[in-house]
């Protein structure tokens, strides 16, 4: 996995989180730290925005064999 792909992965956490956060308390903790509690801040849309890119980024992982997401390679026989 290249390290964008791994910083893309850290974001979609960061927005699944994040839409956890609002579906069970109704707290959007990236407004809350990077726009003011609004989500129309600029720095917050920004990170919604890099969230977004980043679920896109990743989609390709879907498509690919397991034996190519490993760091490490399996042994051979």
């Amino acid at each position: 996995m290249s390290t964008l792909q791994r910083i893309a992965l850290l974001l979609v956490i960061v927005g699944a989180v994040n839409w956890g956060l609002i579906g069970l308390f109704q707290f959007d903790l990236v407004a809350a730290l990077f726009g003011g509690g609004e989500q129309s801040g600029a720095f917050a849309r920004v990170i919604y925005t890099l969230v977004g890119i980043s679920g896109l980024i990743n989609i390709g992982l879907l498509f690919k064999p397991s034996e190519e997401m490993s760091d490490h390679p399996e042994p051979e026989a």
